[in-house]
């Protein structure tokens, strides 16, 4: 029974120093990866609100989003502090090939808001449009835009 148990033991630290041996992968062996660009429309101001729409691309691949914020700090008199309802509506398209739209309501509550949902794959030579806006009860949707061409 001694000896089973030396010979399990021995196998067990022969073991670990194989393990103990075994190369680890570093930060240099790691596949390089794709590196991503974000290209913003122009900021549309809307009664102290600022809104924009943006596409990430990654290689062959976008990601559009459209974003809310404060536009600067709070005017007195102004509809703040109350939070504010809005729809916030997002659409994209490559070349006029739709990429999809994303449409929510969400209240604002002084803090910055990121719409996603909207992207795809993208050729060169092909122009990525994209289209943000935010509504409130208050105010009408004053979209802002982007039209971004893809590089050869």
């Amino acid at each position: 029974m001694k000896k089973v148990i030396i010979t399990a033991a021995a196998i067990g630290v022969a073991g670990l120093s194989v393990l103990a041996t075994a190369p680890v992968a570093s930060a240099d062996d790691t596949q390089p990866t794709t590196p991503t660009s974000v290209t913003c429309g122009t900021y549309g101001l809307q009664s102290g609100l600022s809104t924009k729409v943006c596409a990430e691309v990654t290689g062959e691949n976008v990601q559009l989003f459209g974003q809310v914020g404060l536009a600067g700090p709070p005017s007195p008199g102004g509809p703040y502090p109350q939070p504010l309802p809005v729809t916030l509506r997002l659409t994209g398209n490559v070349s006029g090939v739709s990429l999809g739209a994303v449409s929510r309501n969400d209240v604002f509550n002084f803090t910055t808001i990121k719409v996603y949902g909207v992207g795809g794959a993208i050729k060169c030579g092909s122009t990525i449009h994209g289209n943000f806006e935010v509504e409130s009860y208050q105010w009408p949707a004053r979209p802002v835009t982007l039209d971004l061409p893809v590089p050869c």
